[in-house]
Formats: C-alpha cells, structure tokens, sequence
C-alpha cells in the first residue's frame, strides 16, 4: 500500500512539474502568485471567502499586476483587469467555453444557454435571440409596470421617512414575478404569495452552496472545496445539503415542467384564445405572451425535430436563473447608491418630474424609457460600482498570443469584472459615484462601461430585457418615494452574485407633489 502511495504522489508531482515547465515557459513575463510545486497557490488563494473577495483581489491586483496567474494541483489560472487581454478573449470566437466551475450549476440549469458551448450554444443562440428582438422587448414593459405597481404598494407600510427597509428581499419578489411572467407566461404572484411552493424553492436553492460560488469562490470553493460540486461526493460529504439542494431543484423542474406541458396544450388547442385560468394559489394565469417558451416549442433544432421537453426545460430555467438574482442585485444596488447620494437622487427626481409629470397613474411605454438621458446614466454608473457578478471565467479552447506571452489551451482565465470597472486609468475617481461621467466617457471606456453583461459572442443575451426592467423599477420608485440613507451601510459578499452581508437597506418617504 505504502509503495502504491508514493508512486501515485511520485507520478502526480512530475506530471506537475511537466505542466508547471511547459506554464513557466509561456508566462515568463506574467507575475506568479506562488511557486511551491504541486498545490501552488492552494494555500494563499485558499484565504478568500466570499465576504473578503472585494478586500483581497485588489490586494492581489496591486501586488502583482493587471494579469497575473497561479498553479494549483497542474492547473493553469490566469487572472486578469487588463482590457487588452479581456477583449482578445471576450472578442474571440475560439474561446467561447466557460470555466469549469460554472458546471456547479449543472443540476438545475443542464445543458442550458450558459452552460453549453460548441453546436448546442450556437444551436440554441440562434434560437433565443430573435425573442430579444426590440419588438418583442417592447411588450414585456406592460409586465414589468404592472409589477412594480404592486411592489410600490408592498413598500407604502415602510415609508415614514424613520424606518428601514432591506430592499433586496423586496426587490427578490418583484423580478420573480417579472421573469415568471415574460419568459414562461404565467403569473406566480410571488410579491403577493411569497409562501408559494415554488417561490420557497428558489430562495431555498439560493441560500445553498449552488448560489454562493459560482464567480467569487471560483478559488476558495471552486477549488478548496471542489466536491460540493460533485455530485456523489457531495451526497457522502455533505448529506444535509445534498438532500436540501436535491429537494429544491425538484420543486422548480416539477413547476417548469408543468408550465412547459400547459403552455403546449395551449399552443394545440387554443392558440387564437387567452385561456383563463382562476386566480388561485394552485393555478397559473396562462398568458397569450410568453416569448421565451412559444419560440421554444415552436422552434426545430439542427435535424428539423423539435426540441426535447429537457432542452425546453433547460433553457427555461436558465432564462428564470439569469433573469432573476442579477436583476434583483442590480436594482437593489441602484436604489441603495441613490438612496447615499441625494444630489444625484434629485437630479434623477427633476428629470423624471420634468419628462412625467405629476400623473402617477397613466402607465410606462417603451419610448418614455428612450427619453431618460440622465437615468441611463445612473443605471451604468450603479452597474460599474456594484456589478452584480463581480468575475467571469473562460477556459482557452486553443492557445491566445498575446504582445508578450502566450496563453496555453486548457487554461483557465478569472476576468475581474469589479476590478477592471474601478481602474483609475480608464475612470477618474473610480470609487466615487459619478454618474455624469458617462456623458463623456471615451467610446473606448463606454464599451467597459457596460462590461457587467460581459461582452463579445457570449455576452448577456437578455441585457436589454434587464436594462428595460431595471429602468422600469427605478422609474416607478423614484416619482413615488425619496430614498433615505437610513440603516447600516452594505458590506459586499461576492457570492454567486453580489450581495451585502448586512441587507441593502434604504429609507423611504412619500414625495410631496403639492
């Protein structure tokens, strides 16, 4: 037994060296985090959990360097803030897989639009997009204005102008509701019912480990902790947590599966009808709209057969996934830089005010959005401080020559995005909340500007489906509420998405037209 150890740790440790020979080569002129054989940067990088990520990384990123990179057990990891590296890669269709780690999603979202790569990602992009067309985007307002009604409602009771309120948990509901809604055409009520079965599902799948790893603990659970992305390993190591993640991700497939079976009859049976469906904690209002899943069941793939129920079910939840949390950190944020800068809050009011109005009633339409320069401007400036996924990974599928070095296929590639969005050379006072500067960026830093919904081929194919719904929110709350700086101030915890280990908490007070 003894010998069968040392050959095996024998063959590992020169299979390392051969690997670690080959990196040295081609990165000569890249900084290296650690260069003790084998486990490498295991030990240092093994430091970061989520709620030390915005600490840490930019320690690293002053240390080292804009790229930097690190071996662990045979692994190349390269890091990097610099644009130049970021657009060769985010540019290039030749690297269009993602990092292995974003397969820790795998159980619930399968071979979705996020996770597939090759034939399938094309396939089904060419699929997806057409339901993103501006046409199309332009019927979802209708959703998200009647939505945000009902969440203005739900904040009236916390409006004293004394109390706070964490706005996330509200915000969570809202976006539920609206993606619910404009990809699978029901409505689930969820700010209305939030002890729903299906909504307990997702906040339940969201509180494991599923959501707090995909980008930030690429290192420190990605890595330390690569098991709980397995899972048999899981089941044996962490049974609790296997079974509760397991529990949930049968909830939402049972729910989807169900929408995705009714919407199909609805298609056979009647198409020229809006079905009607009472309004019950047990049945879904069937919509005539549900972009997303008619193009879905109506589209063939490469062979002229329709998709599978799986395919359909994947790419649903995938949308629901994507559409979800991001929006809900993005709008949470927003509303809590608002509520800390009242200059920039009442230069957003006074344009609003002078586009709208006083009517608070008459509903939002797809070109009142397009006239809202200064909002624009908030909405980016919100995106670059507190982006929502705070890192994005490729894996190179052939080698990237770079001026000086050459990244080796197979390597993995960790883009900061909340770093490069806070580099002093591309954005003066990049720690400050300026929305102004916008107005002016260069087209060159514009283009980062706008990084959080990545960039190139593989960018967010819904980011104007949530800049639409982000515009919506902000809107809605800011004509009916002034935001106050009132609770303790957000302390970032980059898990799967940013969040704040303390609430993102606001005040509210009633405006006074008068």
């Amino acid at each position: 037994m003894i010998l069968e150890i040392i050959l095996l740790v024998t063959i590992l440790v020169t299979w390392d060296y051969y690997k670690r020979s080959e990196a040295t080569k081609t990165l000569k002129n890249i900084p290296i985090v650690s260069r003790i054989p084998f486990i490498g940067s295991f030990l240092i990088l093994g430091t970061m959990h989520p709620n030390n990520f915005h600490i840490r990384w930019p320690q690293f990123v002053q240390r080292y360097g804009k790229t930097f990179y690190s071996r662990i057990v045979g692994q190349t990891i390269i890091v990097t803030v610099d644009h130049r590296l970021v657009d060769a890669l985010l540019s290039s269709r030749q690297h269009l897989s993602k990092h292995f780690v974003y397969h820790f999603l795998k159980d619930w979202l399968g071979s979705g639009l996020l996770l597939s790569s090759g034939q399938t990602w094309q396939q089904m992009r060419k699929i997806i997009t057409p339901t993103f067309h501006f046409q199309i985007l332009e019927q979802f307002i209708e959703i998200f204005d009647r939505q945000a009604g009902t969440f203005i409602n739900a904040l009236e009771k916390f409006a004293d102008g004394k109390q706070y309120v964490n706005i996330y948990d509200a915000v969570s509901l809202l976006t539920l509701d609206n993606i619910a809604e404009a990809a699978m055409g029901v409505s689930i009520n969820a700010q209305l019912n939030f002890k729903m079965e299906f909504v307990k599902a997702v906040k339940v799948y969201d509180s494991l480990v599923i959501f707090t790893s995909l980008v930030t603990d690429i290192i420190s659970d990605g890595f330390v902790r690569p098991h709980l992305g397995i899972p048999w390993l899981r089941r044996l190591t962490s049974p609790r947590l296997h079974k509760a993640r397991a529990e949930s991700v049968r909830i939402i497939h049972q729910f989807t599966e169900r929408i995705i079976r009714e919407r199909q009859d609805y298609l056979l049976e009647n198409s020229h009808l809006e079905r009607k469906v009472s309004q019950t904690d047990n049945d879904l209002h069937l919509k005539n709209r549900s972009a997303l899943l008619d193009v879905l069941l109506k589209s063939l793939d490469v062979n002229g057969q329709p998709l599978t129920d799986k395919q359909i079910r994947d790419e649903v939840n995938t949308f629901l996934f994507e559409g979800h949390d991001t929006t809900s950190s993005a709008i949470s944020f927003c509303l809590y830089a608002l509520s800390r800068h009242a200059n920039e809050q009442q230069r957003l009011f006074e344009e609003l005010h002078s586009y709208f109005g006083d009517d608070l009633q008459s509903p939002l339409n797809y070109n009142d959005l397009q006239q809202l320069p200064y909002l624009n401007c908030v909405i980016k400036e919100s995106l670059r401080l507190y982006p929502p996924i705070s890192a994005i990974g490729r894996m190179l599928d052939s080698p990237l020559e770079m001026d000086d070095y050459t990244l080796l296929k197979g390597s993995n590639v960790i883009i900061l995005l909340r770093e490069m969005l806070r580099d002093p050379d591309v954005f003066s006072n990049p720690q400050n909340f300026q929305p102004e500067r916008h107005f002016t960026l260069t087209t060159e830093s514009s283009a980062y500007s706008n990084i959080p919904f990545s960039a190139g081929p593989r960018n967010c194919i819904g980011q104007r489906f949530a800049l639409n719904e982000i515009r919506v929110v902000l809107i809605k709350v800011l004509r009916h509420y002034e935001l106050l700086p009132i609770g303790p101030e957000a302390q970032p915890s980059i898990k799967l998405i940013l969040r704040s280990t303390t609430g993102i908490n606001i005040g509210l007070r009633p405006r006074n037209y008068v």
